[in-house]
């Protein structure tokens, strides 16, 4: 990686800003940056396309320059930005994922060299992914991520519906606009992301990527508009582009991330300069998004902050255009979640070589749709492009190696790779998408909670391929859901180890330990993802604390989370639980109202655990045994292995003269929870009923199932048999 000196960057700006190109243009006053997530160039008009309308798009084109061959260098929306904001390869920014990694801090970004300069600078974005604690954000005086998290679905489903964010960006926009200071704003929008849900009427086209493409171009039309009003549009640099493209069955992905080919990478790139000038100009020499960063550099005369590996798009295609030159992509995406290989490419000319287990080169000019593998007839093309790709550092460091204290923590705590993730040899991606379907299947059983049909289905995919952890991860949050309790800690610790002690995956097994009373074992596991995952991880460590009594540590680790996400819905509902263990209901109903907000916002199917159970706690506490009773039984339904809302539906029975309800509740927990934890709720509750008859008979029966159980041991010394 390299080495930034970002410190320095106002005293070199001071120095050598008069050594910076003039580009005989008129300097932008403002610059407007518009990113279209997953957005393929040949699904649009200006590219050919005529089965869907972008009258916004469109127009701009007309008013600006179109790059026809322009490409991504990661088809992941993260990767992909941190490479637009700070003009690097991702080999040497190191950010390799969506979660798991963060920007260096000491990282020169756009909006960093131009706020020094006394631009304003704004981002608005519409995904998580893009969050600012993943240091994107690095440089925004504003960085707006506020959306709801879909915390039961899949990451791509948090998001925030483009037209929202533009109206967002649209209020910091005039106030900008009413001052002479120059502004920076970058607007990104989510469409045409997955899941395809256009809303009307833009859901009238045959394919819904279609008309999400349709629905991005009306939020972009709407923000253009507005900075026409506000007589901005004509001395703007206007930059459009889209992170990465959309596998759309071309070569057996649905979607991106996995595959190299050209559909993934090829990206529109629309520059309208201040002033209309080269309105209508068409460059077809090859593009890339890290050009973006010299462009704008040389348009506002700051000088680079070292010596970038992009060009000027300014420079392609006239006397200073580099000539043939290497354009480099790579996505560790199917060796992080799959543990298939890792790909990389190089784009030399018309050539592209895609390299990985099975290489394969197309020539992007006779064949654009990758059909014809040259790599047995043109093998000096091949030979020479395999030695160009060779010399990017493809080294991987893994989602906790970038975080030292987290390796040594995993080393420490028996995983034998140490944060090291899948090493070869390592399967073809393109052998092994025939498991996709499989995958997509479970995970669909997974998020409707049918665990028994995703267990069998995460089962045969880990036996198919040994080294994917995310189906380790959910096969053992299967098991979990179950009881099967053995198979679920075996299944993270695989889950763990072929991923390199993934936070996401270390967050999921603390929760699983502080469940079945491993105190230690859910603090070290949480402790893994402090550094990249940090709002998840104080979450957990203050439900952890809250768990062993400890207010003030749990109450200190829910505002760290909430220092991070203010929004954080867990957060919300682990305060909750501190202020009402405290007898503060008051403070406690406001939390947990706080929670039920964003939870109403969020989307979400299922609640994070104990969100029904605290309301249901505090109503009763407070008398209002009916609404109690409702909150309680809601808990159950979503988490039937979870000992409290039983207990405490029992109480609540008891003190109505419901007895006979009050031990069927009970029996149903001992039922769904057959294990030490599950008969110690049941036992402890039968006690405070005053019930000591059953109560021992009972734990009599417990320790004869489970005689090594140290908790029912203790237990029984305190109750006496």
């Amino acid at each position: 990686m390299k080495v930034h000196r970002f410190v320095l960057l106002a005293v070199l700006v001071s120095i050598v800003a008069g050594c910076a190109p003039d580009t005989g243009l008129d300097k932008p006053s403002a610059i407007i940056m518009i990113s279209i997530d997953t957005l393929r160039s040949d699904r649009l008009p200006i590219y050919g396309y005529d089965k869907v309308d972008t009258p916004a798009i469109d127009a701009l084109r007309a008013d600006g320059i179109l790059y026809e061959r322009a490409y991504t260098h990661y088809p992941l929306t993260l990767p992909a930005h941190v490479s637009l904001f700070t003009g690097e390869l991702p080999p040497d920014h190191g950010v390799r994922d969506n979660l798991g990694y963060t920007v260096d801090p000491d990282a020169p970004t756009l909006a960093g060299m131009l706020g020094e300069t006394g631009w304003a600078t704004g981002g608005f974005v519409s995904a998580f992914v893009l969050r600012g604690e993943s240091g994107v954000s690095m440089g925004f005086d504003i960085w707006d991520d506020e959306l709801p998290r879909r915390l039961d679905a899949a990451l791509g489903e948090s998001q925030r519906a483009g037209i929202e964010t533009t109206r967002r960006a649209i209020a910091w926009l005039e106030t900008q606009a009413a001052s002479t200071d120059p502004f920076f704003l970058f607007v990104h929008l989510y469409e045409p992301h997955t899941p395809y849900t256009p809303p009307k009427p833009f859901d009238r086209y045959e394919h819904p990527y279609d008309g999400e493409i349709a629905t991005a171009d009306a939020a972009v039309g709407v923000l253009l508009d507005r900075l026409r009003e506000l007589d901005r549009y004509d001395d703007a640099l206007i930059v459009l582009l889209s992170d990465h493209g959309e596998g759309l069955g071309d070569h057996g992905e649905q979607e991106h991330g996995i595959l190299l080919y050209r559909e993934a990478l090829q990206v529109p790139l629309v520059v309208k300069l201040p002033g209309g000038a080269r309105a209508g100009d068409r460059v077809d020499e090859p593009s890339q998004l890290i050009d973006v960063l010299p462009t704008v550099l040389e348009m506002v005369s700051l000088p680079e902050p070292f010596p970038l590996d992009g060009t000027s798009l300014l420079a392609l295609g006239g006397d200073r255009d580099p000539g043939e030159r290497d354009l480099y992509a790579e996505t560790f995406y199917p060796r992080l979640h799959l543990g298939w290989s890792d790909l990389a490419s190089i784009i030399r000319g018309r050539h592209h070589l895609i390299d990985g287990p099975a290489p394969e080169l197309y020539d992007l000019i006779d064949d654009p749709a990758e059909t014809r593998d040259l790599v047995s007839s043109d093998r000096r093309t091949f030979a020479t492009l395999r030695e160009a790709v060779s010399g990017y550092d493809r080294t991987l460091a893994s989602p906790s190696a970038v975080d030292e204290e987290a390796k040594a923590r995993l080393a420490a705590l028996g995983y034998l790779s140490g944060g090291a993730v899948a090493e070869g040899p390592l399967p073809d991606p393109k052998s092994q998408l025939h498991l996709l379907d499989d995958l997509g299947a479970a995970n669909r059983a997974f998020g409707e909670q049918d665990w028994a049909r995703a267990t069998e289905l995460f089962a045969g995919l880990v036996e198919a391929s040994p080294q994917m952890s995310e189906a380790w991860n959910r096969l053992a949050v299967s098991y979990q859901r179950q009881g099967r309790i053995d198979d679920a800690d075996a299944a993270f610790r695989q889950a763990l180890e072929t991923s390199g002690g993934s936070p996401t995956i270390a967050l999921d097994a603390a929760r699983f330990f502080l469940q079945q009373g491993r105190v230690d074992d859910a603090v070290q596991h949480a402790e893994l993802a402090l550094q990249t995952m940090p709002e998840g991880a104080h979450t957990v460590l203050a439900q952890i604390a809250l768990s062993e009594g400890d207010l003030a540590t749990a109450e200190t680790e829910a505002d760290a989370a909430l220092e991070v996400a203010d929004d954080s819905l867990q957060a919300w509902v682990t305060k909750a639980q501190i202020e009402r263990t405290r007898g503060d209901l008051d403070t406690a109903w406001k939390h947990a109202e706080r929670a039920s907000e964003l939870y109403t916002a969020s989307g979400m199917e299922t609640p994070p655990p104990g969100f029904h159970f605290v309301r249901g706690d505090i109503l009763a506490r407070r008398g209002n045994t009916g609404d109690a009773g409702r909150e309680f039984l809601l808990e159950i339904e979503h988490y039937p292995l979870d000992p409290p809302a039983y207990t405490g539906l029992s109480l609540l029975y008891a003190v109505e003269g419901r007895g006979a309800e009050a031990v069927a509740v009970l029996r149903q927990m001992v039922g769904q929870i057959p294990q030490p934890r599950g008969y110690v709720a049941a036992v402890e509750t039968l006690s405070i009923l005053g019930d000591t008859t059953s109560a021992r008979a009972l734990l009599d029966h417990a320790l004869s199932r489970f005689p090594d159980s140290a908790t029912l041991q203790s237990l029984q010394e305190q109750i006496g048999g």
